[in-house]
């Protein structure tokens, strides 16, 4: 069964994805937005990894076919990092160990900042 979260901005209280789609499987996270030809405004997904790492957050953006707003949280929810990801670049890593990887439409980024912090809120 699918799971979904709502991601909020802490210091702000703003709904940041309203129902991103969470990716803890390795089927899950390896599909990821690979193959889609364009995304809503409101789509996103978290990758969700079992501890702070940068090499297990880093991502690639073969087979994605649109910019994406990519926003790096570690275990306690503290922005560590955030790129503009362009269609068929080969990787991008956080700059300090992550365990999210949030992947949405690239206005995400002007919502937050390293050092912010997001909380994730089950939805159905």
């Amino acid at each position: 069964m699918t799971k979904y979260r709502r991601i909020v901005h802490v210091e702000t209280g703003q709904t940041l994805i309203a129902r991103a789609k969470w990716c803890d499987t390795f089927a899950a996270k390896l599909r990821g937005f690979t193959f889609r030809r364009r995304l809503g405004r409101q789509e996103g997904l978290t990758l969700v990894e079992k501890r702070d790492s940068r090499v297990t957050t880093a991502i690639h953006m073969l087979f994605v076919f649109f910019d994406l707003g990519v926003i790096w949280a570690n275990d306690a929810g503290e922005v560590v990092g955030s790129v503009l990801a362009k269609p068929w670049r080969l990787s991008y890593a956080p700059p300090a160990p992550a365990r999210y990887v949030i992947e949405g439409h690239p206005q995400l980024l002007t919502a937050v900042k390293p050092g912010d912090h997001i909380q994730f809120v089950e939805t159905r």
